[in-house]
């Protein structure tokens, strides 16, 4: 009897056997298009883009994303994504390729020679002769950028004619400026040229470029909300130039990250220091 069952038994399991191997093949059903992207399951077919996370987010018409990269440098990302790079060089860049690098030549960290070739538009801050100055007004979907001339000490002391420019980028109804390696105060022509600055990036480092109080006299005249520093070495020439600031009533904030999102509405109400760490 035992023996009986037994068979039976190991017929029943051959049988079972034989259907599964002969059925045919299902296949799974077809991913959605955003599964395959989000959801990739545990072996990917490709390895995933990797995109910085302060780069994924998607702006408002009126915003206007700003990241530090050190020295001088900034990616200021426009509605459209327009990537804005400033004093694009060899030694510190953006995580990702600009659309428009801007470039100053006071010292190699303001400009390259060699940029990426893959950038559409490189635009430098100086001309080819000292009697022949920059100009640049290029407009890009939502950006337009344009330069003033100023001048830069050259290395014997004595002054190269407009050997820098300031850089006026114009988008989200908000007009933002990268001073560059400036060495003087600005005429009434000048500031009347740049126009009126919602946010400024400023070099405060004292010495190499404008003094503390010349620097703060060109903020002044160009009535910025917002002011970014930029190209200070050390704790110390950045906090003489904020006790400065700080003197003339104008706020400090030290922000957690390099990346910040602006407008035109978020615009503090009164003059006001935003410091940000470089990567």
């Amino acid at each position: 009897m035992a023996v009986r069952l037994s068979l039976v038994m190991t017929l029943a399991v051959g049988i079972a056997l034989f259907a599964v191997a002969s059925a045919p093949a299902q296949s799974p059903p077809a991913a959605k298009p955003e599964m395959r992207e989000n959801c990739p399951g545990l072996v990917a077919s490709k390895a995933p883009r990797v995109i910085p996370a302060a780069l994924q987010l998607a702006l408002n018409p009126d915003q206007v994303r700003i990241s530090y990269s050190g020295h001088s440098t900034f990616l200021v990302e426009s509605p459209q994504l327009v990537r804005v790079a400033t004093d694009y060089n060899d030694y510190v860049r953006p995580m990702v390729l600009p659309d428009i690098a801007t470039m100053n030549h006071a010292h190699s960290t303001h400009y390259t020679d060699h940029p990426d070739p893959r950038i559409p538009h490189v635009l430098r801050g100086w001309g080819p002769s000292p009697e022949q100055p920059a100009r640049h007004d290029v407009q890009v979907r939502d950006v337009r950028v344009r330069n003033v001339p100023t001048n830069i000490r050259d290395w014997a002391g004595g002054t190269e004619r407009h050997g820098n420019s300031i850089f006026i980028y114009e988008m989200a109804n908000m007009c933002i400026a990268h001073l560059g390696h400036l060495h003087h105060t600005l005429t009434q022509q000048q500031l009347d040229e740049i126009g009126r600055i919602d946010i400024v990036f400023a070099p405060v480092d004292g010495t190499l470029t404008l003094d503390t109080d010349g620097m703060i006299e060109v903020l002044q005249g160009m009535k910025a909300q917002l002011v970014i520093p930029m190209h200070f070495f050390s704790s110390f020439t950045l906090h003489r130039f904020l006790d400065v600031a700080k003197n003339r009533k104008w706020d400090v904030e030290f922000a957690p990250v390099p990346t910040t999102t602006v407008s035109k509405t978020t615009l503090p109400a009164n003059p006001k220091v935003l410091v940000m760490p470089g990567r």
